[in-house]
């Protein structure tokens, strides 16, 4: 029986893709699922060069699917419903040394000028929560777009509500 040109092609080009994946390096910006599948992994004992102490919690893990974070009208304060996804952020990227992005956002009312540094202190504050889980400065970068990028068109608090944000950007 003769192989066929594309079998034998597949059974010696299939080893060296797999070769060739397995030696390539990870990015430095890790996605979410991948730390998810690190943090997984951490907690059914497989080696993920984080330590020990770093490892979370079922329930943390399902916090880092939540990347918005929502602020009171012109305030920059952490909410308390928002701590614990912090944590879990903040936990994640100490493990597993990902960079994040930190994007402030304010509502339309106020002049572009304060939105701009209103978006800025909520992005802030975002960050000094993740560094005091062990999150290195050099892993968060900071931007606030004021209010020129919305979430919700409107003129409403219910729109408004859903602008006063800090979006998490792995």
């Amino acid at each position: 029986m003769q192989v066929k040109p594309l079998v034998k092609a597949l059974m010696i080009g299939m080893p060296l893709v797999l070769l060739a994946a397995c030696s390539s390096k990870p990015t430095p910006e890790a996605t979410t699922a991948q730390a998810v599948e690190q943090t997984t992994s951490a907690n059914t004992g497989a080696d993920t060069g984080a330590t020990s102490g770093s490892s979370l919690s079922a329930d943390e893990v399902a916090l880092l699917g939540t990347r918005v974070v929502y602020f009171d009208f012109d305030q920059s304060t952490i909410r308390q419903d928002f701590a614990a996804v912090l944590a879990a952020h903040g936990k994640n990227l100490a493990a597993t040394g990902a960079k994040v992005t930190l994007e402030g956002h304010a509502d339309e009312r106020g002049s572009q000028e304060y939105n701009v540094a209103l978006g800025e202190r909520r992005a802030q504050s975002v960050a000094r929560v993740l560094m005091s889980y062990g999150v290195a400065s050099s892993q968060i970068d900071v931007v606030s777009y004021g209010e020129e990028r919305a979430a919700v068109n409107g003129h409403n608090e219910s729109a408004w509500s859903q602008n006063r944000r800090v979006e998490i950007k792995y």
